[in-house]
């Protein structure tokens, strides 16, 4: 199974999200963008995992502890990519969840996974191949109060991308 493990959000907080991406659509000329049920912002993307592996994840999300946080989404922005970008909504790099990410990594790594060596950036991405013709911008800041994390895999069932949760995690 192809995991990783991640923030959902509420349906108010998807539902804000949504109209940014619909907002990003509307400037484009082209782009795969984000479906409504896999907006997410990921902590850790494991790869493709079995059993074990799968058994070692849970555990080390069951290791860790946090307070529950406020998370907050302020503006829209890119990695450029050669002809398409990658837009996203840009978080805020709050003490709590850089910790909690950091946290979980830590463990991660100390159950015997490979991640990634970049410095982690906070984003939640709206869509991928995008050709537009906008600048990023700024919005004003909206969230929630972040109590889980979910471990998540991910699938193309009948050609289509899905991310199901298959664990959690609340907080402490």
């Amino acid at each position: 199974m192809r995991l990783f493990i991640a923030i959902n959000f509420t349906t108010e907080t998807r539902s804000r999200l949504l109209a940014l991406r619909d907002e990003l659509r509307a400037r484009s000329e082209f782009g795969n963008f984000s479906a409504p049920e896999n907006l997410h912002l990921t902590l850790a993307f494991l790869g493709e995992c079995d059993a074990k592996q799968t058994a070692a994840a849970k555990a080390a999300m069951d290791t860790i502890s946090f307070e529950p946080f406020p998370l907050s989404i302020e503006c829209v922005g890119r990695f450029r990519r050669d002809g398409s970008d990658i837009w996203w909504a840009g978080v805020y790099k709050d003490r709590a969840l850089l910790n909690l990410q950091q946290s979980l990594t830590d463990k991660l790594i100390s159950e015997g996974f490979v991640l990634e060596k970049r410095k982690y950036s906070p984003h939640i991405t709206l869509g991928r191949k995008v050709v537009a013709d906008a600048s990023p911008w700024k919005i004003e800041p909206f969230g929630e109060m972040v109590g889980k994390i979910d471990l998540m895999k991910s699938e193309r069932i009948q050609g289509r991308l899905t991310y199901t949760p298959i664990y959690e995690k609340r907080e402490n």
